[in-house]
């Protein structure tokens, strides 16, 4: 059930599960042996304190109350006369039973083990609201097992046992938290799939992929054609497909891309790229495997004049703007990488009431395989973990007193006609960073080198200073602009400035751009923090899955309902590096769900 109370929707709270998850810092205990229950005698003012005698009935003997701050508060519920429960630390004085600054206790929490939240409601209220809508009806309603919903009610309404564990441990523990974890992670999956949109497919046709493979001078890893089938199943289905293709960098995403254009011919098939040069490389690389009967056309804002007949277009957001004819396939490299309103137009393209393209979007960047389960609940996903061949990347952690090396080593590869990549955090100067900026870089670069270009994400002409050095370039000085969509054959080597402040997704990308073509590849990490145990533990793995799972370990994950990808905390209480079997057993139970409604 949706909750509707505004006061709860403030704090985040829209239905059972929500709630349930809102867990509380601490309990205080309220049994009847742990208050006194007292009358009020009498009042005696004294200069610098309150003392009022009062007869406490569950002890059966006078007890002295002290208050050294008194309020108009404790002038009406402590009356002469009154009766009421109250707290604190009993101590005798002079053989008299003593309280120093006693609380009233509310009545609602009398007799009860009673949970403290921070939360912005009354105490009254949100004990009324907790009790409304916080019931073993309305959480198995939501779809969560009967073990789960007795552990989390337990969490919110503890009986002793409970409390004494929780006294213990000093938190929520064991099978109470395992429970948390599995309705967070349920709760979200269940989100995303409301939010997954269903449309009717504009066409509902594949030929077989395998003639297309058996022409191949190689043979395809067993992910890409798991990847390849994955979406052989997809284009045969009267519902549009919405499929991400995540594989590392040269895991071979682009034969998976021809493959679908393959199945999906004589249908037109649309393939965007975030760059002109990956535009361009694809095109000829496309050209070089797909059949000579499948028309393609390269479209980029230098190339209007193409084929509008063509079977397969590829190029850039130029695709976006120009009047093409309506493909029943749209694939998307890298959709990260293009603005705001360039995927609102593509968002345009693909959702369609009257029939919508299969969209099949492709990603370098790994994702660890809890990330990937849960959030196959609004896309489905294909994972290319194997590599064509085994990269020889020598990963090293350096510092300024290894810097005499490091030229020493660049110089040999340019001896060797290889190219370096040097990446700078900053274009212009900064005293705060620690680091050169790239302006104030290349002139050392340029005194000792030939064959030194530069280039940064402000730079206009990135691309054709991209295309000048990969022909006749040594050095290239860039900063992170460089991270997706060029290959540059021959270089071997890069070194990464002030690589602790950045993401290990964003390292292994930049690592990547090296030994493309199967040459010896050198990254050096260069850190005024030689020890930092972050890229030390980067500096040993290779392997793109394991680095998102490292990466996992270091930062929170990121949130795909509310827009928080890239970075803020989504889940309280799961832990995506550690909770796989909760996620598993949480998905489970929903396709299930799923299955019999």
């Amino acid at each position: 059930m949706t909750i509707h109370e505004e006061r709860l929707r403030k704090v985040g709270i829209y239905d059972a599960i929500s709630f349930a998850l809102y867990a509380p810092f601490s309990y205080r205990d309220y049994r009847l042996e742990n208050l006194f229950d007292v009358t009020i005698h009498s009042w005696h003012k004294h200069p610098k304190f309150v003392k009022m005698i009062a007869y406490a009935h569950n002890r059966n003997q006078d007890i002295e109350l002290i208050f050294f701050h008194t309020t108009s508060y404790h002038k009406q519920m402590f009356q002469s006369g009154n009766r009421l429960y109250i707290e604190g630390k009993a101590q005798k004085n002079y053989g008299k039973l003593q309280i120093i600054q006693p609380k009233k206790v509310a009545n609602y929490k009398i007799g009860r083990i009673f949970p403290q939240y921070r939360i912005a409601i009354r105490g009254d209220i949100f004990e009324k609201l907790k009790e409304k809508y916080l019931t073993k009806e309305n959480l198995l309603a939501e779809g969560l097992p009967e073990e789960i919903v007795k552990h989390l009610l337990k969490i919110h309404y503890p009986d002793p046992l409970f409390y004494e564990a929780w006294k213990q441990e000093g938190a929520i523990t064991g099978k109470y938290l395992d429970a948390l974890k599995y309705a967070e992670s349920f709760s979200y999956m269940k989100n995303l799939r409301q939010k997954r949109v269903y449309q009717k497919s504009i066409a509902q046709y594949a030929q077989d992929p395998e003639p297309f493979l058996s022409t191949l001078p190689f043979d395809p890893t067993s992910d890409q054609k798991r990847a390849i089938y994955d979406i052989y199943e997809d284009l045969k289905k009267g519902v549009a497909a919405r499929r991400v293709i995540v594989g590392d960098v040269g895991s071979g995403k682009s034969l998976v891309m021809f493959a679908t254009a393959f199945m999906n011919y004589p249908n037109k098939t649309i393939l965007m790229a975030p760059t002109t040069i990956l535009a361009d490389q694809l095109y000829h690389e496309a050209k070089k495997f797909l059949p000579n009967e499948m028309n393609i056309a390269l479209v980029t804002s230098t190339n209007k004049d193409f084929d509008h007949n063509a079977h397969f277009f590829i190029g850039t957001h130029a695709l976006l703007y120009t009047d093409l004819p309506k493909a029943s396939v749209v694939m998307v490299d890298e959709q990260h990488r293009f603005g705001t309103n360039q995927r609102n137009l593509l968002k345009k393209m693909v959702e369609c009431n009257k029939g919508s393209p299969h969209f099949f979007q492709f990603s370098a960047t790994p994702i660890p395989r809890t990330k990937a389960m849960m959030q196959s609940a609004l896309v489905d996903y294909s994972l290319i973990k194997e590599m064509p061949f085994q990269k020889k990347i020598i990963t090293k952690v350096i510092s300024r007193d290894s810097f005499k090396e490091l030229l020493k080593h660049i110089k040999s590869e340019v001896e060797k006609r290889h190219q370096v990549l040097v990446v700078y955090p900053l274009v212009e100067e900064s005293e705060k960073y620690g680091y050169k900026s790239l302006q104030e870089a290349k002139d050392f670069w340029m005194r000792y080198f030939d064959g030194v270009y530069v280039t940064h994400g402000k730079d206009k002409e990135k691309e054709e200073v991209l295309k000048e050095f990969r022909e006749n370039g040594n050095i290239l000085l860039a900063t992170t602009v460089i991270e997706v969509g060029i290959s540059l054959p021959r270089l071997s080597t890069i070194v990464i400035v002030g690589a602790e402040n950045l993401g290990l997704a964003t390292l292994h990308q930049l690592r990547g751009r090296v030994s493309r073509t199967g040459l010896k590849g050198y990254c050096f990490l260069y850190t005024n923090d030689a020890k930092n145990e972050r890229l030390q533990k980067f500096a040993s793995i290779t392997n793109g899955f394991e680095i998102a799972e490292l990466d996992l370990m270091y930062r929170k994950s990121g949130d795909i309902i509310h827009g928080r990808e890239q970075s803020g905390k989504t889940f309280k209480w799961l832990h995506m590096a550690l909770d796989k079997a909760i996620v598993e057993e949480a998905k489970k139970r929903l396709e299930e769900l799923s299955s019999t409604s």
